[in-house]
């Protein structure tokens, strides 16, 4: 659990969209509650001149502890340059660290081993044990399986030995699971879920995008395609400069509910879409937390759809109250922030059949990665028609959302007749990169514009 002092808590503010009138009967209340934290470090990202992000805040010590695993199976040989710029990324990422961060660097095969600190434990960040570690990367060799399992296992007993809030593991793979049962992998995402964060890289095209997703969703990470090997050393940079600006982990969005009151979803929708639905942990009888995972200076939006009781025409009640919740080492926790979803029942029907924009735009982001998955898994059955109409479809709402970049990425599969209309033909060859990045990349999603 994280233990801050007040000050060092960055601030978070909430604010609820939503049209709060409901026709007489009606029950469904949907609102987008948008949470940002200011004061609490960096991005990590670069800015727009492309020089580094800033350090932490003044007073900010460093809090966070940093476990690379590279994959260093046999297929990581294939070509030679892979390994090479798997080497070379790692170094950078290493480059990246603050003076202070605690760090380990990974080899995942078959098994798990460590390349550096070793024994068991985790080095402190100054410019004598950074150039430790980039000398010890010499070390790494292709050569074994794939057990990613394994590497999650190591690197959670690696950075469950320092006393820290952050903590933090960034995954490369280039191939398949191979080398464990998809169970045994279910159940270290499960064991390590919520002790530490994880984002993931695929590496190349011959790796599993549900996989990598998959460890990146469960760890409450981040998870990309670096098609060209040559790609990883500014991809891990940034990767590495993100970690570095989380200053505060653990927050939980508490949703609190009436009697009555039925919870039908609460997912994230911006960034990117990620359900929450399932992840909840009762805090009391009418409240449960849904994890966020680690912060810095940034704004994300989340979907809360609740069902309420019916009523007549005048009633108004408290539908949901969303607070933000940082618990402490102690068991208590501090109330961050807070708003409140309402429910009014008018007989005005522009009132109650208008549609808030926020939700709206929300409601097709969140379709619009549905359809992507599902219009990929029908082209890869050979369901052509089903394909068509469905990646139809998200060109139609990525156009009308002004999702630019996806539009871009369903450009590279699909020809685009109409994208008003979603009228398009399938394209007789698609490179794999080029939908493997679809598939990666389909549940990011752009900001209403305001």
């Amino acid at each position: 659990m994280a233990n801050f002092s007040k000050s060092t808590v960055p601030q978070f503010s909430v604010e609820v969209y939503q049209n709060e009138y409901l026709p007489e009967g009606g029950r469904e209340v949907n609102a987008i509650v948008t949470v940002t934290s200011t004061g609490g470090g960096t991005t990590g990202r670069r800015s727009l001149t492309g020089a580094p992000a800033a350090a932490a805040l003044p007073g900010h010590g460093p809090n966070a502890a940093v476990v690379i695993m590279v994959d260093c199976s046999g297929s990581m040989d294939y070509p030679p340059t892979k390994m090479r710029n798997a080497r070379d990324a790692t170094s950078a990422a290493i480059d990246t660290l603050r003076d202070g961060v605690a760090f380990a660097v990974v080899a995942g095969t078959h098994v798990a081993k460590e390349v550096y600190p070793g024994n068991g434990a985790l080095a402190v960040a100054d410019a004598a044990t950074r150039a430790e570690a980039k000398n010890a990367l010499r070390k790494l060799s292709a050569g074994g399986g794939t057990a990613i399992g394994t590497w999650l296992g190591l690197t959670d007993r690696l950075l469950a030995s320092a006393d820290v809030s952050i903590r933090h593991g960034i995954l490369l793979t280039d191939g398949r699971n191979e080398h464990e049962t998809p169970e045994d992998l279910r159940a270290a995402l499960e064991a390590c879920a919520g002790r530490f964060t994880c984002d993931a890289r695929g590496v190349g095209t011959d790796w599993v995008v549900k996989e990598v997703t998959g460890i990146a969703s469960a760890m409450l990470g981040t998870a990309d395609i670096v098609a060209d090997p040559a790609g990883l050393a500014a991809d891990f940079t940034e990767m590495m400069e993100n970690a570095m600006g989380k200053e505060v982990a653990d927050v939980a969005l508490r949703l609190w509910t009436p009697v009555g009151v039925e919870i039908k979803f609460v997912k994230q929708v911006a960034p990117t879409v990620e359900e929450l639905t399932e992840r909840r942990t009762q805090a009391n009888t009418r409240a449960g937390d849904y994890p966020t995972g680690s912060w810095g200076d940034e704004s994300r939006d989340y979907h809360v759809c609740v069902q309420v009781p019916e009523a007549g025409v005048g009633q108004e009640m408290l539908a949901a109250r969303v607070s933000l919740i940082l618990p402490a080492a102690d068991g208590t926790s501090q109330v961050l922030s807070q708003g409140l979803v309402r429910a009014v029942w008018t007989d005005d029907m522009v009132a109650s059949t208008s549609i808030n924009p926020q939700v709206a735009h929300y409601t097709g982001q969140a379709e619009l990665a549905q359809v992507i998955q599902q219009g990929l898994e029908a082209r890869k059955s050979g369901d052509f028609d089903g394909a068509t109409a469905k990646l139809g479809r998200a060109v139609q709402l990525a156009a009308d959302s002004g999702n630019a970049d996806t539009a871009k990425l369903l450009s590279k599969v699909v020809d685009v007749v109409d994208a008003a209309t979603g009228t398009v033909r399938l394209k007789a060859k698609v490179a794999d990169a080029d939908e493997m990045t679809l598939e990666t990349r389909s549940t990011k999603t752009v900001r209403v514009k305001k």
